[in-house]
């Protein structure tokens, strides 16, 4: 056997799309952080703690350039480096919320855009607190097939994937009053849950009116809502029919399909995006890895899309 150059002998972990590992530096517009936790309660799918490896490895899959849509290097452009896992144990919730909180504000205090990978929905409020640090007057967009504001009875037991919303608004870490849930379908353990988001302020777009009325119409009215202000965009994998993504924790019937969810994304330019926050695939459920490449996709979209909106991306 030939000696071997050691400079190539090994290979360090899969990192997002080959972003290098690191912390974000003065060349860094945003930073790929994984989150993986989950509660451990929903009654039957637990597993989207595994998300953020099952996301990196298939990103293995995805091209840097996209010659009819974006001939650029996304990655590059914004200085791109992955930050690894938060290090954390999923049955501490406190503690990982703690933890998780500590990691995103090292980004933001580094002046880099967060970009997140859960984990369960519930992940949202420990990244919302870390950038409401920085961040006054955050709005929500919400791309999702549920509304996550649900109350809870337990005040002991209140954080779940149902409520992140919730605390969003009774925290003050967003104005609600400019916050859209949108994507919203399926049927739910109780009743009135689209109204109860509306009381804490929300608009609210089912499905149903977001395919009638169209994308570009939907998010042109949130944008004139939003103006320059900071929007944090939570995007839950469920918001995607089953066929084409069906390891994620809640999957819901009549979702968008991949080309749907991807033109969706595109519509977003011209937001003053200040975090991305992407979550519930759950790799335990998944098939042949179909969520975890289309969720490596919808990252890299966002990617794009930062790209445009912080002028890096040319003509």
């Amino acid at each position: 056997m030939a000696k071997s150059d050691t400079t190539t002998l090994f290979r360090a972990p899969r990192s997002f799309m080959g972003a290098p590992f690191g912390r974000p530096g003065p060349g860094s517009r945003a930073a790929f952080l994984g989150l993986p936790f989950d509660c451990g309660i929903h009654p039957f799918r637990v597993g989207s703690r595994q998300g953020p490896h099952a996301v990196r490895e298939m990103s293995a899959l995805m091209r840097r350039y996209n010659p009819t849509n974006a001939d650029f290097d996304p990655v590059s452009l914004l200085g791109l480096v992955d930050c690894g896992d938060v290090e954390l144990t999923p049955g501490r919730i406190l503690d990982a919320y703690a933890r998780m909180e500590a990691g995103v504000a090292t980004i933001v205090e580094a002046g880099a855009i967060p970009v997140t990978v859960g984990g369960d929905g519930s992940v949202s409020v420990p990244v919302l607190r870390a950038v409401a640090r920085r961040q006054k007057g955050i709005v929500v967009l919400h791309i999702d097939s549920h509304t996550d504001t649900y109350p809870y009875d337990d005040p002991d037991d209140r954080y779940n994937a149902a409520t992140q919303l919730t605390h969003a608004v009774e925290e003050g870490l967003i104005d609600a009053s400019r916050s859209w849930h949108i994507g919203i379908r399926g049927t739910t353990f109780a009743q009135g849950v689209v109204q109860r988001a509306r009381s804490l302020g929300y608009e609210v777009v089912s499905i149903d009116d977001l395919v009638r009325r169209g994308f570009a119409q939907i998010i042109a009215q949130f944008r004139e809502g939003a103006g320059r202000r900071p929007v944090y965009v939570c995007f839950d994998m469920d918001v995607f029919d089953p066929s084409c993504a069906p390891g994620v924790a809640t999957p819901t019937w009549g979702g968008l399909s991949a080309r749907e969810g991807i033109d969706l994304i595109r519509t977003l330019t011209d937001l003053n995006i200040v975090a991305v926050d992407v979550n519930t695939v759950s790799p335990a459920h998944d098939v042949n890895n179909m969520a975890a490449h289309l969720c490596a996709h919808v990252v890299y979209e966002f990617l794009v899309v930062l790209c445009r909106n912080l002028g890096l991306a040319g003509g």
